[in-house]
C-alpha cells in the first residue's frame, strides 16, 4: 500500500482510538479495584452514603471492628452509638465466634461456635480443664454445660450479643446437653485409651492437631510414609503403629493391645 497522507491520517485516527479505549479500560479497572471492599470489611457497618459520612456501627462487634480499622487508619470516620460503645464482647471474641461458624472452613458445623483458638490459645485454658479425667479415663469425653457456665455465668450480659452464648444459656436453662458433632472417631473394634497416652507424654496435638490455633476443629491431615513408599493417613492402623515404633518402642505392637 502506498503511504499517502490519507492513509497516514487513517492510521493515526485508529491508533488514537485504540489508545483512548485502552485508557478507558484501565481507568475502569482501577475504579473497580478501589471500590471493591477489602478483606475483613463489614458490609453492614460500611453502609456510609456517597457524601463521605462516617461509618456507623450496628452492633458491639461491628463497633469493635470499626475501632480496630480506625486505629490503623486515623482518617477513617466512624460513629459508635452509645448502646454499642462497650468493651464486651471483645474484638477477639467476635472474630473467633464468626470463624468457628465459617461454613467454608473445613470441619463440621457445631451447634455452638466454640473456638479452641480463643479458649486454649488466647486464654491458655488447659485441655483437661474442659476434658477432665482424660489422664485417668479411657475416653476423653466432652465438658458438661455446667463446666461451660462455670465461666460464662460470670461474664457481663453484653456477651449475649453473640449467638453462641445465647444458645449456651438456652441449653443451661432447659437443662439440655450440647450435642456436639464428633470429629475424631475410631472403629468400635479399636480400643484407644487416652489415659495411657497422656501418661506416656503424648500431646493432644499429636492426634488432634494444633487445636490452640484453630477456631473451627477438623481432622487435620497427617500422612506418614512407610519405608517402602506406602502412605498411611492419620487414625489409620499404620499411622498408629508408626507412632509406636518411633517412640522407642514404648508401646507394644501386639494386636491385642488395641483389639480386645
Amino acid at each position: 500500500m502506498v503511504n499517502t497522507p490519507r492513509n497516514r491520517t487513517g492510521r493515526t485516527a485508529r491508533t488514537a482510538g485504540w489508545a483512548s479505549a485502552g485508557v478507558a479500560v484501565a481507568l475502569a479497572g482501577a475504579f473497580v479495584v478501589l471500590a471493591w471492599p477489602g478483606p475483613g470489611s463489614d458490609a453492614t457497618a460500611e453502609a456510609a452514603d456517597p457524601d463521605g459520612d462516617a461509618l456507623v456501627a450496628g452492633s458491639v462487634c461491628e463497633a469493635q471492628r470499626l475501632k480496630a480499622r480506625a486505629a490503623d487508619d486515623p482518617q477513617l470516620q466512624i460513629e459508635i452509638p452509645a448502646e454499642f460503645n462497650g468493651l464486651w464482647p471483645s474484638l477477639e471474641a467476635c472474630e473467633s465466634h464468626d470463624a468457628a461458624w465459617d461454613e467454608d472452613a473445613p470441619g463440621p458445623m457445631q451447634p455452638i461456635p466454640f473456638s479452641h483458638k480463643h479458649h486454649a490459645g488466647q486464654f491458655q485454658i488447659d485441655c483437661q480443664y474442659c476434658h477432665s479425667g482424660t489422664d485417668r479415663s479411657r475416653a476423653a469425653g466432652v465438658p458438661s454445660v455446667e463446666v461451660c457456665m462455670g465461666c460464662h455465668a460470670q461474664f457481663p450480659p453484653q456477651y449475649d450479643e453473640l449467638e453462641g452464648i445465647r444458645i449456651l444459656r438456652q441449653h443451661w436453662d432447659e437443662k439440655r446437653p450440647i450435642e456436639w458433632e464428633q470429629i475424631h472417631r475410631l472403629p468400635e473394634y479399636v480400643k484407644f485409651r487416652h489415659n495411657r497416652h497422656v501418661a506416656a507424654g503424648v500431646t493432644c496435638q499429636k492426634c488432634h492437631g494444633p487445636v490452640e490455633k484453630l477456631d473451627k476443629l477438623y481432622l487435620v491431615p497427617d500422612t506418614q510414609w512407610w519405608p517402602w513408599a506406602l502412605p498411611t493417613a492419620k487414625l489409620e492402623m499404620g499411622w498408629c503403629i508408626m507412632c509406636h515404633r518411633e517412640n522407642d518402642q514404648q508401646a507394644s505392637q501386639d494386636c491385642l493391645m488395641c483389639h480386645y
